[in-house]
């Protein structure tokens, strides 16, 4: 069984920049598309980004494309994602989780998760 621990967030100025990891543990992530959600308080888990195995194939929500990247490296078995021009709305807890079946966009194709990591956007 993997594990996933976020590490990275924290609290940074409106248009910072904040990078995230997500390290798997107990055994590879090869082969599974990763993905990022984030929830703030009193809203439902919204997708964020993805990333394909190969690392070829990303996609993004709306309301952060052109502004974050996801990444991965598989040989340390960590995946990324880097926040720029951060803003107030990107404030809440980001997960990191593996899909297991279905749409990439959807918290229900994700079977591993993380305990998440608070970011926070001050204006």
């Amino acid at each position: 069984q993997v594990q996933l621990v976020e590490s990275g967030g924290g609290l940074v100025q409106n248009g910072g920049s904040l990078r995230l990891s997500c390290a798997a543990s107990g055994r590879s992530f090869t082969g599974h598309t990763m993905g990022w959600f984030r929830q703030a308080p009193g809203k439902e888990r919204e997708f964020v980004a993805s990333i394909d195995w190969s690392g070829g194939s990303t996609d993004y929500g709306n309301s952060v494309k052109g502004r974050f990247t996801v990444s991965r490296h598989d040989a340390k078995n960590t995946m990324y994602l880097q926040m720029n021009s951060l803003k107030p709305e990107d404030t809440a807890v980001y997960y990191c989780a593996a899909k297991v079946g279905g749409k990439y966009y959807y918290p229900e194709s994700y079977g591993i998760w993380g305990q998440g990591t608070q970011v926070t956007v001050s204006s």
